[in-house]
């Protein structure tokens, strides 16, 4: 299986190339050079595995230069740290209506799906080409804290994340500055998030500091992680009943698109999921997206769901890459009048497969209280998202994309408790260790050359 540019002007790769490059060097992002597709009896066949196995016979498929042993080693090792037996559990809530659980990872979110992954991914790399590695990554909140617990202490690697002094919950933010690793760097940027992922899109640009720092990504822009997020979809979709399979919309709380745009994939080899509901905070680039087809940069607003605090999506580009037949010359163009205008209108769009809905604070405070009244449920503000406007005439899961635990103060003033867990009560008790910076290029920069392995 070789790995190709959404624009169109880079060499394909390998599999292990163009996760260890992240960002292809024309400044797209890498695809598989088609989606291979799942037949009736392949489906039927894999309804009884669990999820580690289920994982490997779907990596395998893209993966072909990994020795299949080492998959398979690396993926069981990934989700042993998983606190739930069944990792991502579908909790039933009335007729018609599921969450599918991912936050039962290390970092309680759904990125430790990919990222405990993509840790192992690397250090596998390290140790057979006898090489370093400097991962650099751009977090809202919940990707920083999982890309650096996949890294914690590995040999040969250091890790680099920036994210917006301020504008993540305390306890993420915990999460990635109180590991006491010596190889994790913290970087708060007096800026947004889309400022910092602007810097980090700038350095992986520079293709003599790239190569001579030997950067890696662990955002959404890296193939790996979108491939490992199809799996829980996959996952969700056999167990369903069937009726529900067949009818099901997957409310998909999402920021960066890269959520979502795995279930999509999925869907593209043959799957049949029948269409995913887009939610969004109120910083909502993506609802206006799929609501009008203009696709139009506004202002952040901090927001009670902050890992959704964004305006420029980076899977965008993968999903338009698709919407354009595959043309990376329309997607240099479109994506070049994007950076010039701030703003692109879809002619045409697919509407069929994608609804979305967007809420304001005062409405996730509402739907946090009716979840908890209703089923007894407790959901995290990113979860919250997911129950507005639920679609009436078929059945819904709802992804849980982070642990309530992890947004204690937005909880206790809801609901008049705070749930807890262990790992982040051991978090308060740790110092902080981070590094203020500007959100100058130049500035990350030398940070990175003076710590870099």
């Amino acid at each position: 299986m070789r790995f190709i540019s959404t624009r169109g002007l880079s060499p394909s790769l390998g599999f292990s190339d163009a996760v260890a490059t992240g960002l292809a060097p024309d400044g797209g992002l890498y695809l598989p050079e088609s989606l291979p597709p799942f037949s009736a009896a392949e489906l039927s066949r894999l309804a009884s595995l669990g999820y580690a196995e289920l994982c490997f016979e779907f990596l395998r498929r893209f993966a072909t230069d990994v020795p299949a042993a080492a998959l398979r080693e690396m993926i069981q090792r990934s989700y042993a740290t998983f606190s739930h037996p069944d990792i991502a559990p579908l909790v039933r809530l009335q007729d018609d209506l599921y969450v599918l659980e991912l936050f039962h990872g290390p970092t309680l979110a759904f990125k430790d799906f990919a990222l405990q992954l993509l840790g192992n991914l690397y250090e596998h790399q390290c140790r057979q080409r006898g090489e370093r590695i400097n991962v650099l990554g751009a977090t809202s909140g919940d990707t920083g804290s999982a890309a650096i617990h996949g890294l914690l202490g590995k040999p040969g690697t250091a890790i680099f994340i920036l994210y917006p002094e301020g504008r993540t919950s305390p306890l993420q933010e915990r999460q990635m500055a109180c590991t006491g690793a010596t190889n994790v760097h913290a970087l708060a940027i007096e800026g947004t998030f889309d400022d910092a992922q602007a810097i980090v899109k700038e350095l992986f640009g520079d293709q003599a500091f790239r190569i001579g720092h030997r950067l890696s990504a662990v955002n959404s822009i890296n193939l790996a992680r979108v491939l490992a997020q199809c799996v829980y979809y996959l996952f969700a979709w056999l167990r369903l009943p069937q009726r529900v399979a067949r009818e099901a919309e997957f409310v998909v709380p999402t920021g960066n698109f890269g959520n979502v745009l795995a279930g999509w994939m999925l869907q593209r080899m043959g799957v049949p999921l029948r269409g995913f509901r887009v939610a969004t905070n109120q910083n909502d680039i993506l609802y206006r997206l799929f609501t009008t087809g203009e696709y139009r940069v506004g202002a952040v607003a901090p927001s009670l769901a902050p890992s959704m605090d964004i305006q420029i999506a980076s899977n965008f580009e993968r999903f338009l890459y698709y919407s354009v037949r595959r043309d990376g010359a329309r997607v240099r163009e479109i994506m070049q009048t994007f950076r010039n205008t701030g703003r692109y209108v879809f002619d045409s769009f697919d509407r069929a497969t994608f609804t979305a809905s967007r809420c304001t604070d005062d409405e996730i405070a509402r739907l946090i209280g009716h979840a908890h009244r209703t089923w007894g449920y407790v959901a995290d503000p990113h979860t919250a998202c997911g129950f507005k406007d639920l679609a009436p005439d078929r059945p819904s899961v709802v992804l849980a994309t982070a642990s309530p635990a992890k947004f204690p103060e937005t909880l206790k003033q809801v609901l008049g408790f705070e749930p807890t867990d262990p790992s982040l009560e051991l978090l308060k008790r740790r110092p902080l260790s981070k590094h203020l910076l500007p959100a100058r290029t130049e500035a990350v920069r030398a940070f990175v050359e003076a710590h870099a392995v």
